[in-house]
């Protein structure tokens, strides 16, 4: 069989053999539930839920108390907008929301969703020549969302200057950062850029699927949005309750355990990774040389987006296939940031720690041959 070359790892990461002997070995060895009981297995299965949150928060500049486990982005900027709702900017008014056409779909929809339920009005921060966030344009907004980086255009946001701006508007704004895509590509320091929320997807950094960490600034401060096992201090007789402390009063039922187990080494061979550039910066120079080829990234993007002339990147991606390029193609969740191209989708190539500069120039020939 011909080499499959894998360059879709802004969609999800491949697993490097370090995560996943760590979940192998707690399946096979360790494995009890956490926070269900005093006995020794148990209580090592505690330890390693806390040496993982522990690593998750040195690793992004925050306190393990800040660190809640979640299923993933989509799962933590859900539960993020039922957390705010229950706060007094949603009680005394209706709040305003800003978002951008960098946004994902799980970003921005669950707030449009609202805004479409009469609960809150939206507003969309205005986008410089070369798509970025303009900080300077940063309208006033109760709650602001903030893509750290579009999974299209690849490039970081200032995220410390969009927070600094949108608090000089408003200084009680609650800023919410979706850091899915930038995680992969550059560090990450909670405390700097003074957000109040931030998440991201294990998966997207070579961690296994259904695991995701949402960071909380304040945590006593936010209302839990679910109830379960595990997050209860007292249950009293007259139906009230006391809960536990963060992080664990935000962590109802059973975490994922095992994905739990492969994030630490999914960290630790990320950190160890030089970075997508070299690579990407190669594909810009080859394929800006094709005459059918529209690029529609930077040349220093984490990743490189582009159209083919005449052909429909689902036409595109067929023909990519049958040659073993895997590719990303479509409008990858992210409607608002095609619309402001002015086109329907595009054709993403995106890098990680598994690929070669040989994967690159077979991945040149290959759309050379394809784009013909």
């Amino acid at each position: 069989m011909n080499k499959i070359i894998y360059l879709d790892a802004a969609a999800s990461a491949l697993k490097p053999a370090a995560v996943v002997d760590a979940q192998v070995d707690f399946l096979r060895h360790k494995y009890a539930n956490a926070g269900r009981g005093i006995c020794a297995r148990v209580a090592a299965v505690d330890n390693m839920v806390a040496d993982a949150r522990r690593t998750v928060g040195e690793w992004i500049h925050a306190a393990p108390y800040q660190i809640v486990f979640t299923s993933g982005t989509t799962d933590a900027m859900n539960r993020i907008v039922g957390m705010v709702r229950q706060l007094p900017v949603f009680a005394s008014s209706k709040p305003v929301v800003a978002v951008s056409d960098l946004d994902h779909h799980s970003a921005r929809m669950p707030w449009q969703n609202l805004a479409n339920l009469g609960l809150c009005d939206m507003t969309v921060c205005a986008l410089d020549d070369a798509y970025n966030i303009d900080a300077a344009r940063v309208p006033a907004a109760d709650v602001m969302v903030i893509t750290a980086m579009s999974n299209v255009m690849g490039a970081p946001q200032d995220v410390a200057a969009i927070v600094r701006a949108a608090r000089a508007k408003n200084p009680r704004v609650i800023t919410i950062v979706d850091a899915a895509q930038y995680v992969a590509h550059a560090p990450i320091d909670v405390a700097a850029w003074g957000c109040d929320f931030l998440c991201f997807s294990g998966h997207k950094i070579g961690a296994d699927t259904g695991v995701g960490v949402m960071y909380i600034k304040n945590p006593d401060d936010i209302p839990a949005d679910k109830f379960g096992g595990g997050m209860v201090n007292t249950i009293l007789p007259d139906g009230h309750w006391t809960l536990n402390a963060a992080p664990e009063k935000f962590e109802a039922g059973t975490l994922p355990l095992t994905q739990i187990a492969g994030l630490p080494p999914a960290i630790d061979a990320w950190r160890a990774w030089g970075g997508s550039h070299e690579m990407i910066a190669y594909l810009h120079d080859e394929l800006s040389k094709m005459p059918h080829v529209k690029i529609l990234t930077s040349r220093d993007a984490a990743l490189l987006s582009m159209v083919v002339d005449g052909m429909h990147v689902l036409d595109f991606g067929a023909f990519a296939g049958t040659r073993n390029l895997c590719m990303r193609v479509g409008n990858m969740c992210a409607t608002w940031i095609h619309r402001a191209l002015n086109i329907g989708g595009s054709i993403r190539i995106s890098v990680g720690p598994w690929n070669t500069m040989d994967d690159m120039r077979d991945a040149v020939r290959i759309i050379g041959e394809i784009v013909k």
